[in-house]
Parts: C-alpha cells; structure tokens; sequence
C-alpha cells in the first residue's frame, strides 16, 4: 500500500507544509546549518556555523572531537539562553556562531550538531567526519598522515555519540585554566604532611653545598624542576596508554571499578588508612637518594626525581587520582602539562623555603587534616563524575546531593572544633548550614525526579528538566513501530478493516514533541476524534539506521511531523503537519483529509 502513498509523494517537497497551509517549507537540514571550516595562520581552525533565521543550534548538543587523535583546545562562544516548561534552560546560537579550534595531532574532526526551528520543528542528530579543508571523509581513510584530504563521503546523520571525552570536556574549559587548577592543586599537597618528607631532602640538597641565598635558589628551582618533570612524565605515559583504552572506559563494566578506586582513594584522604609504595620499593629509593651528594645541580635533580616517587603517604592517592582522570583523556599533551603544573604548584613553596627561610611555611599541625580531606571530596566528586556516564539523571543528582551534604557536615564539625576563634566559628557555622541545605534540596529533588544541580526542585515546581506525567487516559494511545515493513503492514491491515490511519514521529529530545503531547493528543476532543483511527508512532530517539530509513523514504526531515493515511493507503499530503500545531489546526486538517 506505501507504494501507492510514495507514489502519490513523487514531486512534492519533501521540507513538509506549512502549519497555517501556505506552502512555506521548512528548510533541509544542510540548509538550516551550514558549516565552514577554516585553517589559520597560526594552526588553528575556525569553525564556522551559518545558522538561517528562526533556526537555533543547541550549545550542549554540540560536539567537535579529534577523529584521530585528541584536540588541544575548543573554544566556544557565549550563546542565548532559552527556557522551556519541559526541558528547562538550554543555551542555543542564533545566526551565527564560530569555534576556535587548537587540532594538536588531529588531522581530521569528528562534528556532531542538533538544532530546531522556531517553529517548531526538531532535526534528529546529524554527525560527520571532515578534514581541515572542511570536506567529508570516511573514518577509515584516516589511518595514516598519507590519507589527510581524503573525499570518500561519510553517511550524515549518524546517531549522536553518547561517550563524553575527559579530553573533550578539559578542552572546552580551555588548557591555560586547567594548568592554573592543576597547580592550585599542588599548592594545596603542600599544606599536607605528605609533602613534609620533601623539606629534609631539599635541605640536604642546600647544606651539602654550603650554598648562599642565590645558589639556594638555583638548587632549589633544579630540585622541583626535576620533580615536576617526573609528574609530567607520569600524565604523559598515562595519557598514551588511556588512549588505546578511551573507548573502552565507557563501559559500565571499567566505569563502576574506576569509581570504586576513587572512593578507596578518597578513603585514604580521610584517614581510614595509608596509601604508599610498597616497602622493598622505598627501601631501595631511599638508598639511592642517600647516595646522592649535595650542592651539585645533577644531585639536585636526581633528589627531585626520586621524591617525585618518594613522597607518601597522602600523595599517593592524589597521584594515583590524577593519573586515572588524565589517562580517560588520551590526551598526551594535556596530561604532561597538567601534572607538571601539579608538580610546579607543590615546588612553589619549596623554593620560596629554601631560599628565604622556613618562616614562610605555617607549623604543621590538625588542620593539614582537614587539607587532606579537601582532596579526599574532590576524589568523591571524581567518582561520581565517572558514574554519571552510566547512571540516570536523577539517581546521579541524588549521589551529588549526597556528597554535598557531607561536605556541609564536615564545615559544621570544623566550626565546632575548640581551637576556633568565634567569627570564624560563626562563619564556618554559617556556611555548613547553607551547603547541608543545598545537598538535602539536591536529594529532596533526585527524589521527585529532578535532575538538574542548580535547580533541584523544578519538577516537583512543574516544570524544567522533568517532564510533565500525565495519566494513560488522559491523552491518546498509540502503538510503536520501527521499519518501513512494520509500517505497510499496519496501514494495509487498517485498510482491510475500513480505517485511517494517523502516523506520528517522535523522539525524546524533540521539545515540540512534548507540546503537541500534552495540547494537542491530550485534548479532549481530539481524543474522540482519533478513537476510530489507527494511531502509530515512530520513536526515532535513538536515529538510528531503521528510524533513517523511515524517515527517507517517507520524507519526513524530523519530528514531530504527523501523517494522515486513508482506508486505500493514500497519504493525504497536503495535510501532513510538521512542526508545532494547535488542537484546532490539527483537527481542521483531519476534517480536510476525511472530507476529501
């Protein structure tokens, strides 16, 4: 019977009708969003996006990866926020919008993009592989240097990748801010005892030369040089071996012991117990550093190599933290980087005692403890940064809401502590009260089946991530299809028995799909309208071959888009709606359809 309705579609646009029946066509996707991309002078790229009017392109749909090796940086402008009652807030471009991109070893871009019309009309996920001179190319003609530039079409449209990159998401915050985290961080090991080993070796490597205030100065630079080097050594060999695991640790059977390893990490940092090299280890380290001789620059940078490995307790799990986060990267040079900025933040302080004296450092004491726990939190967050890859929206609200609560308990207990003086008392008190409230609204929310961090309880408000639910009864049913088989069949098995047949394309991330469930297939009169109809539905969700298939032989270019078939199998063309419509307008067109 489709072949009659496909018949019947031969010459008519395939952009869909205008809701009001004026003939004014959405625009084909390629249309809506063009792109360029552009080779700078200084090596980086330009990616261009030429957005049509009344079109939008979604900020956090967007993802431009390395197709063959990770990227340096992606830089992405400031877009317009738009707030809608079933999704909530989403940050989206308008006309134009243009990427910086720093492409590393990359030589060509894996670049996925979703947008919708005003109007009402959602593209599904569009995907593609080009090279930097903007042409497509297939993933398997990027083996080697030789084949940059390559032609061979690759299919658009793909479904959108769900795996999101550490390197990806380090690269959107920009490298020159997660060098100055990174070494924010080493400043903090500094405050923990498991730096304290460090200071009797630098002051060997000091006495042993007898060094004044200058010399100092210069040893002391060699020393955390040296130290910091062994670090970026470190993130380097981790990056490269994470690279061949990237697309592995997506899978819930690596994630969830990853996130184990960082909550027995984070253990460690709260003093459960001690994390260190192995005796025979140490020993043997330990020998070798005594052996060094002071006063010389090679002696200094062999003694800041080996207290690269040396110093334990507490930097071990740090360490450890560091390295698994980097290697999920694969991102070489981010990892060098970033733990050399670690190990340049852990040195800072040593130089400045070294060479001016130890009153710069304060005395050790408790509140080292309560640095340790700093990073014991930060490896919890880390683990539940890992889980939210596999876990639901609002299960990992809940695990956010959790640890913010016990955050909030640890700033109280702090505040009780009787070495506190009284306005830091008060502070401190003040400031565990906000954060406990903040963390039980985060679980109040995850509860009721929020999921969003800032605004916890907009579902249980009626609007805002969560959609809203209604009851099976009040809004029309339908019955589920997949291939275009499924959907001949169905519509020569209504013909048989005398009846029309509605189709309906819709997909989860379409807003308009949710509007034109709740006021249009939950009106009451168009509830009675359709109770002798076939109603189907194709959920093209997912977009993947078989919803492409669908939606190319029938022309439909996205949801929602509704087609109304008759008893004989004949699409009634002229009134097929897509995009938004209201109660009325749709039953203005089924009267259309029936009466012709």
């Amino acid at each position: 019977m489709l072949s009659t309705l496909m018949a019947l579609a031969t010459g008519i646009p395939a952009y869909g009708q205008s809701l009001l029946g004026n003939n004014s066509d959405f625009l084909p996707v390629d249309h809506a969003f063009e792109y360029s991309l552009e080779e700078n002078d200084d090596g980086t790229l330009s990616l261009l996006w030429d957005i049509a009017p009344d079109y939008y392109l979604y900020r956090e749909r967007m993802e431009i990866e390395g197709a063959d090796a990770g990227l340096e940086q992606v830089s992405y402008p400031p877009g317009r926020t738009i707030t809608d009652e079933f999704f909530g807030e989403s940050e989206v471009y308008f006309n134009r919008a243009e990427m910086l991109i720093e492409p590393g070893d990359a030589t060509a871009l894996n670049l996925t993009w979703q947008g919708c019309a005003e109007a009402g009309l959602c593209y599904p996920p569009q995907s593609v592989t080009v090279n930097f001179a903007g042409q497509e190319v297939a993933a398997a003609d990027l083996s080697g240097p030789e084949n940059k530039g390559t032609t061979v079409p690759a299919p658009a449209g793909d479904a959108m990748a769900e795996d999101q990159s550490l390197a990806s998401q380090l690269a959107t915050s920009g490298l020159i801010w997660n060098l100055v985290i990174f070494f924010g961080l080493g400043l903090l090991l500094v405050f923990t005892p498991c730096v304290l080993p460090m200071i009797p070796i630098l002051s060997a490597v000091i006495v042993g030369s007898n060094a004044r205030r200058g010399r100092a100065f210069v040893l002391s630079l060699v020393f955390v040089v040296a130290m910091a080097i062994t670090y970026a050594l470190l993130g380097v060999a981790a990056a490269l071996a994470g690279a061949n695991l990237q697309a592995i640790l997506q899978a819930p059977v690596f994630i969830v012991p990853l996130a184990i390893i960082f909550v027995l990490l984070a253990l460690s940092m709260f003093g459960l117990y001690e994390l260190q090299l192995p005796a025979f280890v140490r020993d043997r380290l330990d020998k070798v550093n005594r052996r060094q001789k002071g006063g010389s620059l090679g002696g200094a940078a062999v003694m800041g190599f080996i207290s690269a490995l040396l110093a334990s307790p507490c930097m071990t799990a740090p360490l450890a933290g560091a390295l698994i986060y980097i290697a999920d990267s694969g991102n070489a040079s981010l990892g060098g980087f970033a733990l050399l900025a670690l190990g340049l933040g852990m040195g800072a302080p040593l130089i400045a005692l070294a060479t001016i004296g130890s009153g710069l450092l304060p005395k050790p004491g408790a509140w080292m403890n309560a640095v340790k726990a700093v990073f014991g939190f930060i490896l919890l967050g880390t683990a539940v940064w890992f889980l939210e890859r596999i876990l639901d929206d609002s299960l990992t609200l809940a695990l956010w809401g959790a640890l913010i609560l016990l955050l909030g308990m640890s700033v109280r207990q702090i505040a009780q502590s009787r070495h506190s003086e009284a306005p830091l008392k008060a502070l401190l008190n003040g400031a565990g009260a906000v954060v406990i409230l903040w963390g039980a609204l985060m679980m109040i929310g995850a509860a009721a089946g929020g999921t969003q961090l800032w605004q916890p309880l907009t579902s249980l408000a009626g609007s805002g991530a969560a959609p809203r639910q209604m009851a099976d009864t009040d809004y029309a049913r339908f019955e589920s299809f997949k291939s275009i088989n499924d959907l001949d069949q169905a519509v020569e098995n209504a013909g048989a028995r005398g009846q029309w047949t509605l189709v309906d394309f819709y997909a989860d991330w379409c807003i308009s799909c949710k509007v034109i469930e709740e006021e249009v297939f939950g009106d009451p009169d168009v509830i009675e309208t359709l109770s002798d109809m076939q109603l189907l539905r194709a959920d093209v969700t997912v977009n993947d071959k078989l919803d492409q298939e669908l939606m190319s032989e029938l022309q439909v270019i996205g949801p929602p888009t509704i087609l109304i078939i008759g008893p004989d199998g004949q699409e009634y063309r002229a009134q097929r709606t897509t995009g938004e419509v209201s109660a009325s307008q749709f039953l203005e067109r089924l009267a259309a359809a029936r009466q012709s």
